[in-house]
């Protein structure tokens, strides 16, 4: 057998690796306990650092608290200063492309100079006649606006994919809390769902069936206004009277909702009036945009008494419907069982088509259901009154235009035992309609229109708009333009004669504004300002009037008998519109009955 034999200075190599190596390993635990150490060191300073502050503080006293406590709050501001300016000189820069008016100062800009009277829709005049397309305006180093009033500037923005096409929160926000997030509020897939679910309720077959109501309404109205001038009333304000009528029409349409709201005074209509004067007040007082300070305003409370009473209105309308609509389901669900179908189908309406979507699950919340009516509420009946009003009243200020209307109505109406204008007769008044357009040229019940953009925006002469700029669409602006209409404060309705129009750009005449996001109700409104019209000067031959209360300003240019338009959330006339009617015939006669 073989013996093996170690070697003693090979043993005592392996001897000193090892020693070495637990040496090693021991210096690293050392070193990892160091680092662990000096760790929890750091964690234990930063953590006492604000206890050590703080202490240091409270023993400076508590002036050197409030000291830390402004430097900071300063700091801040400081910061947000900065951020608010640079940006204002970053948009100053990017719309240097547009003509800017004279501003009171860089920090002012043009705050307080476009008022809400007369004198401010003169303001507007000066600016078309000076700039001609569009300018630049800044609310102070908050808000950037563009101008324009040109249809070459209007079309790319109003035609604008609605995807793109956003409503700005300094305009439409403040509607909001009256309004909701309807359809006149809400933004991209929102508002194309929205749009797609209420298109069905103004298609031309549901129009059809409300000429017959707007017929009834006018009767109703006409009626009062002959016990009034039987009692020697000469002299009514329109207003007032009209806005009651357009209010009853549209429960009646929209709603199949009687509410005899015409021979009573109607506590919502009062709130609507009072809700245009508190936006319009509003909306220039840059810090009432702030909803914080503005709801403990004394006029924030008023907002909210006054939106609590058009709310409760419209909430009770809808109950109603609804209950009505359940009864004759029941009704109708019996007939079926019972064979019976000699009941007549009902004409569908605005209030049925949007609560039957939401039935069927795919439609509106109840949330949404009375956003939309209270939208349509407004829209339907107060826009609509305005546009009737002004239309009468530039009749009745241009007397041969307004024979040559009535003489049309008259032979339309030939040896008709009753006077009803029916759906079929709206295409043969070309004159008065004619006549009803210009008035809504001239006097657009909605003056302007705003948007804001998800991309930069190209307009003509190489401008371009930047993102997130307000672009203020100008309706009033764009029918002022002497560049577009020749004697654009002259009442004339042949500018709408089919052999004047030729060659005219479809976006100079923008009255329901136009694009994707145009008004849905455009024919509604048409449809009753034809009836009412006609009616009207079939029954009543019209000349201006004189308010009691005051007396007519001769400096104010925009009509023949210098009315002060008041441009409200609608356009308004100050101190109301006043018109002098004469009967043109006996009540038993071709009258409405008193």
């Amino acid at each position: 057998m073989k013996l093996h034999t170690i070697c003693p200075g090979k043993a005592l190599k392996n001897k000193h690796k090892k020693s070495r190596l637990a040496l090693h390993m021991l210096n690293q635990r050392k070193a990892n306990m160091n680092v662990t150490v000096n760790r929890m060191s750091v964690i234990a300073v930063v953590l006492g650092l604000p206890v050590v502050f703080l202490s240091g503080l409270l023993q400076g006293g508590p002036w050197r608290v409030l000291v830390v406590v402004a430097t900071a709050l300063a700091v801040a501001v400081g910061i947000a200063v900065a951020k608010l300016l640079l940006r204002h000189a970053w948009f100053t820069r990017r719309l240097s492309c547009f003509s800017t008016p004279r501003t009171h100062s860089w920090l002012i800009g043009h705050l307080g100079q476009m008022r809400d009277t007369e004198e401010g829709l003169l303001e507007v005049d000066s600016l078309i006649r000076t700039y001609g397309h569009s300018c630049c305006w800044f609310l102070g180093p908050f808000y950037h606006m563009v101008r324009v009033f040109h249809p070459d500037y209007t079309r790319p923005l109003l035609t604008a994919s609605a995807a793109i096409t956003v409503k700005d929160e300094l305009f439409y926000g403040i509607l909001r809390p009256w309004l909701g997030q309807s359809l006149l509020l809400s933004n991209g897939e929102e508002w194309s769902r929205r749009r797609r679910l209420l298109m069905p309720a103004f298609h031309f077959d549901i129009l059809k069936g409300y000429v017959a109501v707007f017929n009834t309404s006018a009767n109703t109205m006409h009626s009062k206004w002959m016990r009034l001038l039987s009692a020697g009333q000469g002299d009514l304000e329109m207003f007032q009277h009209v806005s009651l009528m357009t209010l009853d029409s549209l429960l009646k349409c929209a709603f199949s909702y009687n509410s005899c709201c015409q021979d009573t005074s109607s506590e919502y209509v009062s709130a609507i009036v009072e809700l245009g004067v508190l936006i319009m007040e509003r909306r220039q007082r840059i810090l009432h945009h702030w909803d914080w300070l503005y709801w403990r305003t004394a006029q924030g409370k008023r907002f909210q008494r006054a939106a609590d009473v058009v709310h409760s209105f419209t909430r009770g309308v809808v109950e109603q419907r609804r209950t009505l609509i359940h009864q004759q389901r029941v009704t109708e669900s019996q007939d079926a069982t019972t064979g019976d179908a000699s009941q007549k189908q009902k004409r569908k309406d605005f209030i049925d088509i949007i609560l039957a979507q939401d039935e069927e699950g795919h439609g509106l919340t109840d949330e949404e259901v009375q956003a939309e009516t209270d939208t349509f509420m407004f829209a339907g009946h107060d826009t609509t009154a305005s546009a009737i009003c002004w239309a009468l009243y530039n009749l009745a200020c241009h007397t041969h235009f307004q024979e040559r209307c009535r003489q049309e109505v008259m032979e339309l109406m030939g040896d008709r035992a009753e006077p009803e204008i029916k759906w079929t007769d709206l295409s043969s008044l070309p004159f008065t309609t004619m006549c009803i357009k210009e008035s809504l040229r001239l006097h657009s019940p909605v003056l302007a229109v705003t948007r804001q953009y998800t991309q930069d925006m190209d307009l003509p002469g190489d401008r371009t708009v930047p993102q997130g700029t307000i672009c203020l669409v100008s309706i009033y602006g764009t029918h002022h333009n002497p560049t577009v209409w020749s004697d654009p404060l002259e009442f004339d309705p042949l500018r709408f004669d089919p052999a004047n129009s030729r060659g005219r750009s479809p976006y100079a005449f923008i009255p329901f504004s136009s694009g994707p996001r145009n008004c849905i109700g455009q024919r509604f409104a048409m449809a009753e300002l034809q009836v009412l019209v006609a009616l009207t000067l079939l029954r009543f031959r019209l000349s201006p009037g004189v308010n009691p209360d005051a007396t007519p300003d001769p400096c104010a240019t925009s009509a023949p008998q210098g009315i002060r338009r008041l441009p409200q959330v609608v356009l308004r006339a100050e101190g109301g519109m006043w018109l002098q009617l004469e009967p043109l015939a006996p009540p038993d006669r071709e009258g409405p009955s008193a």
